[in-house]
């Protein structure tokens, strides 16, 4: 088993002013290429802990991905702290210095001399392309360990971990097959039932049922090596019985993407109106480039169902298009939807059985079941469906 470990850097990534989105990614990235990490670290701006750090790792690890530090600052001390750990200088890498120069200059700026830092790596290495940014990586090897150091900027990380560093992996070491990992995602049930429910099945020895919870949806996922593919498939359909009425989506493309694909296939357009959930189903569906027609949020009103019932179907007359998915206010703990089609309009009233959570929480549980309205709807389904710790309690059709 080649052991794989990531380390990240920076006092804002140690401290939680940031999120370390690039650990995550690089987690999931590498479990699909069959290289699961073993370990992941998180060192501060201290010259001292990383050079400390990466002689220790050094001794442990295969493979150690370093994110963050290439900077131009004087808190970005990845550079140094490899040659210091490996007990060389620092050279300028002229080649490097040429491509800053230039990308400077096409953008009619002038490099300031801070940038030629990023110039800097340790004797001993090899320089790695940025296909995307200013700061170079480059890869060395430390005692038994192949170490890749990359800046912390997303765009440029992930670019150089798929175009850079996988290919230089695959010429170095020998890599396993990657696993098999059957994934569905479900709305409206808890951990603890979908586990009561699926923890009888028969699964084949190897694979392991895993579960992620990230409100308000909770993924679940048969994992196993490669050579279990039959039998995993073999059990997958027990898995959608269990789950159910709760599946909104199987694999990894999320439901707006997928509703966006649907309608695009359909030949359909949709607006939206939205109340509570505060614009964040336009975010949604713009994102995934769903056919969204003009768009709106409004403050808050009280509507009866069928008011707001009404008011999908004229706005479908208004904006042209034709879908409306409408949104109401929260009131009383009560929250109404209308989805306006083609061939009918459809309400929806439902009532919070718990207010603990959030009203972010809330929001983006409303913005699911909205979309999982127009899923059903999608895919020939009742729009009305329970979820959880939210009931529903009338229902229209116009």
């Amino acid at each position: 088993m080649i052991k794989v470990e990531m380390l990240s850097t920076g006092d804002e990534v140690l401290y939680g002013q940031i999120t370390d989105t690039n650990a995550a990614w690089l987690a999931d990235y590498f479990f699909e290429q069959g290289l699961p990490m073993s370990r992941r670290n998180t060192v501060g701006d201290s010259l001292e802990d990383l050079i400390a750090v990466l002689k220790e790792r050094s001794e442990q690890a295969d493979i150690l991905i370093v994110n963050g530090g290439l900077g131009p600052t004087s808190d970005d001390l990845s550079a140094l702290a490899a040659a210091k750990a490996a007990g060389v200088e620092l050279v300028e890498h002229q080649e490097w210095l040429l491509h800053m120069e230039k990308f400077f200059s096409e953008r009619g700026r002038v490099m300031a001399p801070s940038n030629r830092k990023q110039a800097q790596i340790p004797a001993n290495s090899e320089m790695v392309d940025n296909p995307v940014g200013t700061a170079c990586g480059f890869a060395m090897q430390l005692n038994r360990c192949l170490m890749f150091f990359t800046p912390g900027v997303p765009s440029e990380f992930k670019a150089m971990v798929d175009k850079q560093i996988m290919p230089r992996l695959r010429e170095r070491f020998t890599l396993p097959e990657p696993p098999i990992c059957l994934r569905l995602t479900t709305f409206g049930r808890s951990e603890s039932e979908l586990a009561q429910s699926l923890d009888p099945l028969a699964l084949p020895a190897g694979a392991v049922m895993g579960y992620r919870s990230s409100m308000p949806i909770i993924e679940l996922k048969l994992t196993g090596p490669a050579s279990l593919r039959k039998e995993m498939e073999a059990v997958w359909p027990e898995v959608r019985r269990v789950a159910g009425e709760s599946i909104i989506f199987e694999g990894t493309e999320g439901l707006p993407a997928q509703i966006a694909s649907r309608l695009k296939e359909k030949g359909l357009s949709i607006a939206v109106s939205e109340q509570f959930t505060a614009g964040l189903l336009c975010l949604q569906l713009s994102g995934a480039d769903a056919p969204l027609g003009n768009s709106s949020v409004l403050s808050a009103r009280e509507e009866t169902l069928g008011e707001l019932t009404r008011r999908a179907a004229q706005e479908a007359a208004d904006t042209g298009c034709d879908i409306t998915l409408v949104v109401g206010s929260l009131n009383d703990e009560h929250l109404n939807f209308a989805l306006h089609t083609p061939g009918a309009t459809h309400g929806l009233r439902v009532k919070f059985n718990v207010s603990r959570h959030a009203l972010r929480t809330r929001q983006e549980v409303c913005a699911m079941m909205a979309l999982n309205m127009l899923r059903r709807w999608l895919n020939d389904r009742d729009v009305a469906a329970e979820h959880g710790w939210i009931n529903v309690v009338e229902t229209l059709k116009l």
